[in-house]
């Protein structure tokens, strides 16, 4: 009795890890949408808007959902209060973001590249540089994309594979 509780919980938990796993690669994608999407937005805004950088991070908020959404709420909360250089408190919240987000280390290098131009130059500099992320960012999603095609299922089936096949050689 022992032995198949013990079965079914080693079988469980690496089914488990192998969802887990998988449901991280099929998010990446979404989440890199979402940021591309926002890149987007913040461009209408900074340059036909021609809104402040603060201003256009509320715009991109309020347009975007979850949890894009609150990284940029958050981002505009902070440069209100911080009144400072704006790369601290973006480079913070992207670290921030990335503990909590499956995304990799480039997705967030690209965004850190974009936080140092922000705010930093003339309208039509600044839609150059959102250009570039946005750019980054397609191929970073393009890379994602393929990933999660190609590793998907499979990590699904290996974690239980994986478990089979320690329970049977613990048999």
């Amino acid at each position: 009795m022992l032995k198949l509780l013990a079965s079914l919980l080693i079988v469980g938990s690496l089914t488990w890890i192998g969802h887990e796993y998988a449901r991280n690669l099929a998010n990446r994608p979404r989440i890199l949408r979402s940021l591309k999407s926002a890149l987007q937005i913040l461009e209408a805004e900074i340059v036909y808007s021609q809104s402040t950088v603060q201003e256009a991070l509320f715009a991109v908020s309020k347009q975007i959902p979850q949890p894009i959404s609150s990284l940029f709420y958050d981002l505009a909360s902070d440069i209100a209060q911080e009144k400072e250089q704006l790369y601290p408190v973006w480079e913070l919240h992207i670290n921030r973001f990335h503990q909590k987000q499956p995304l990799q280390a480039e997705d967030k290098e690209i965004l850190q590249q974009f936080g140092r131009t922000l705010g930093q130059h003339d309208i039509t500099q600044q839609q150059k540089y959102i250009r570039l992320g946005i750019t980054h960012l397609e191929r970073s999603l393009l890379e994602a994309e393929e990933r999660n095609q190609q590793f998907g299922n499979m990590s699904r089936s290996v974690g239980f594979l994986i478990g089979m096949f320690i329970v049977l050689l613990l048999l």
